[in-house]
C-alpha cells in the first residue's frame, strides 16, 4: 500500500479513505456541532469522503436520528465552511448520520453500539473499519478505551478491519497524568491506532511552515544559530476566558495552549529535516527537540518564566472584567492567564539562540505567528545615520488569522540623502491562491481515515513536552508570589518585557 504523504495539499486525485464508520463519543457536545461534523459535511461536499460510510454520534443524552440530523443541519449551516448549504449536498450527507444513546461506563451502551455498528456494516457495505473519536470529558479518555476493548471494538492487532481512536486534549494535566494514561491507552490499543489530536497541526500554514523550509533552498541554509539572533513564537487571544472559569482555573494558559499548541509549533520550527515524510520520521524529529530542550535551573524560574492575569480594560473597544470578576474563579486565585518563556535547544543547529513563546487571554488581537529574528550584518557599511530606522531582518509566519508569511528587511528611502527603512514583503493564502484554506479538523479527520499519524502526537512525544512543564507548575505551587497583573488590552506584564530586554531583545507587535 502506498505510504500518505502528510505534507499532500488536499488534493482530490488523492486516494480516498476504505469505507468505515466514524463515532463521535460527546456528540451532544460543542466541539461535535461546531467543528467535527461540519468538517465531515466539507469533506463530503469536496468528495473527499468514501462512498460508503456512516457517522454515529453517541451520548447520555437521548435522541432519534431524525433529530440529531435536524440539529446538526442548523449547526452546519452556521460553522461549516460550505454554506449555506446545498439541499442536495445535505441530503445525500445526512442520510450517513446517526444517534445511539449509551453511557460511557456502562459495558451495556458499548454491546449495543456494537450490535448498531454491526447492523450499519451490513446495510452499507462497511468492511468493520472503525474510527473512534472521544470528544469527552479527559477524566472518560481511560473508561472509553477500556470498555471499547472489552466489547471487541478495538484491540490491539495492526490488521484488517482497521480501528483507531482519537483522543482530544488534553492529554494529561502534568507528566505522571500523562504517563499513566498513555498506559491505559496502550493496555488496549497500539500506537499506531492511537491518534492523540492537537488541531494546530492541522492549520494550513502549521503545515506550510515545513514545506517553506525544506522544499525551498532560500531558507533552509540561514535556519540555525550562524544567522537567527532568536526567535519569537506568540499564541495570543483578545477573548477572556469567556464564562469558562471553572476549566481555566484547573488548566491555566500554561496547560491549554503551551504545553500543546505552541510546544508542536516550537517542535517544527526547530526541528532537523526528517529522512522521509513518514509519520514515525517527523515525529522522530519533534522528539529530538522536545528532549533537548534546556532543563530551567533550580532556585531561577523567575529568570526563564514570567506569568500574569489579566484586570479590567478594554479590548478592541469592549469592556474586559478581570480575571478575579469572572465566573467561577476563586477568590485571590494565582492562576495564570499569561505566560512567557524562555528557552534553550541545546544541540548543534541552535545552541546559545534563545527562543521566547507567550500565549495569553485578553491581548490586543488574536494572533498566532513564528518570527525569526536574524543577527544584525556584521559591518554598518552605511553608517549609524543611515541605518539608525533599520530594524533586524524578520521572517514572519502567521499561523491565523490572515494566514501568510512575510520578510521584512531595509530598503533605501527615494531621495537624495541615503535613509534606511525597513519593508515587508508579504505572501497570504486568501490572495495568492485565492481559495479558503481548509479548516483543521478537515484536514484531520481525513487525514486520520487515511491512517496518516504525520500530523498526531505521539505518546513520547506527550511526555516529553510534559517533562519539561511539570517542572515550570511544580515551582509555582512552591513560590509564594503573586502573581503579576496586566491590563486586559495590553501586551502582558511589565516583567515579559524585563525578560527579552536583559538579552538586549523587545518583543515585536504583530
Amino acid at each position: 500500500m502506498t505510504e500518505p504523504n502528510p505534507l499532500r495539499q488536499g488534493l482530490v486525485d488523492e486516494r480516498l479513505p476504505e469505507p468505515c464508520t466514524v463515532v463521535i463519543f460527546g456528540a451532544s457536545g460543542d466541539l461535535t456541532r461546531r467543528k467535527l461534523v461540519p468538517a465531515l459535511y466539507t469533506l463530503a461536499c469536496e468528495r473527499l469522503l468514501p462512498a460508503s460510510m456512516a457517522i454515529v454520534g453517541f451520548a447520555r443524552k437521548g435522541t432519534s436520528d431524525d433529530a440529531f440530523r435536524a440539529e446538526l443541519k442548523e449547526a452546519c449551516a452556521k460553522f461549516a465552511r460550505h454554506r449555506p448549504l446545498e439541499p442536495h449536498a445535505w441530503d445525500a450527507f445526512s442520510k450517513n448520520l446517526f444517534f445511539q444513546t449509551g453511557d460511557y461506563d456502562d459495558p451495556a451502551s458499548y454491546q449495543a453500539l456494537k450490535a448498531r455498528l454491526a447492523a450499519l456494516d451490513q446495510d452499507r457495505g462497511i468492511p468493520g473499519n472503525r474510527v473512534f473519536y472521544l470528544s469527552t470529558p479527559p477524566s472518560t479518555f481511560p473508561v472509553a478505551v477500556k470498555r471499547l476493548g472489552e466489547a471487541g471494538l478495538v484491540d490491539a492487532s495492526k490488521g484488517r478491519p482497521f480501528r483507531r481512536v482519537i483522543i482530544e486534549k488534553p492529554f494529561g494535566t502534568d507528566l505522571l497524568t500523562a504517563q499513566a494514561l498513555n498506559r491505559e491507552v496502550l493496555g488496549v490499543l497500539d500506537e499506531s491506532s492511537v491518534y492523540r489530536i492537537d488541531h494546530y497541526l492541522g492549520k494550513e500554514t502549521v503545515q506550510n511552515l515545513m514545506v517553506l523550509r525544506f522544499a525551498n533552498g532560500l531558507f533552509e541554509p540561514l535556519w540555525n544559530s550562524r544567522y537567527v539572533d532568536h526567535v519569537q513564537i506568540t499564541g495570543a487571544e483578545a477573548l477572556g476566558i469567556e464564562g469558562r472559569g471553572g476549566y481555566f482555573e484547573q488548566a491555566g494558559i500554561l496547560r491549554d495552549m503551551v504545553q500543546n499548541h505552541l510546544f508542536q509549533v516550537l517542535a517544527i520550527t526547530a526541528m532537523e529535516p526528517p529522512v522521509s515524510t513518514h509519520a514515525d520520521d517527523l515525529r522522530d524529529e519533534k522528539v529530538k527537540v522536545l528532549k533537548a530542550l534546556r532543563p530551567i535551573p533550580e532556585g531561577r524560574f523567575d529568570e526563564f518564566v514570567v506569568r500574569g492575569q489579566y484586570r479590567a480594560g478594554t479590548v478592541s473597544g469592549r469592556r474586559q472584567v478581570g480575571y478575579q470578576e469572572e465566573p467561577g474563579v476563586q477568590p485571590g486565585s494565582k492562576r495564570e492567564t499569561y505566560v512567557a518563556l524562555k528557552l534553550f535547544i541545546d544541540n548543534w543547529r541552535w545552541a546559545g539562540v534563545p527562543f521566547y513563546l507567550r500565549s495569553a487571554k485578553a491581548m490586543p488581537k488574536k494572533v498566532t505567528e513564528v518570527a525569526l529574528v536574524f543577527r544584525e550584518a556584521p559591518l554598518r557599511l552605511f553608517g549609524d545615520r543611515a541605518q539608525a530606522g533599520q530594524s533586524p531582518n524578520v521572517l514572519a509566519i502567521r499561523i491565523q488569522p490572515d494566514e501568510g508569511v512575510s520578510l521584512r528587511f531595509g530598503a533605501k528611502v527615494p531621495g537624495n540623502t541615503l535613509e534606511i527603512q525597513p519593508v515587508n514583503m508579504e505572501f497570504r493564502y486568501g490572495t495568492s491562491f485565492g481559495q479558503e484554506p481548509p479548516e483543521a479538523y478537515e484536514r484531520l479527520l481525513l487525514d486520520c481515515m487515511l491512517g496518516d499519524q504525520a500530523l498526531f502526537t505521539r505518546g513520547d512525544e506527550v511526555e516529553a513536552s510534559w517533562r519539561w512543564i511539570s517542572r515550570v507548575h511544580e515551582a509555582w505551587d512552591a513560590a509564594a508570589d503573586d502573581v503579576e497583573t496586566y491590563e486586559a488590552g495590553t501586551w502582558g506584564p511589565d516583567e515579559a518585557d524585563r525578560l527579552l530586554l536583559r538579552a538586549g531583545h523587545h518583543w515585536r507587535r504583530p
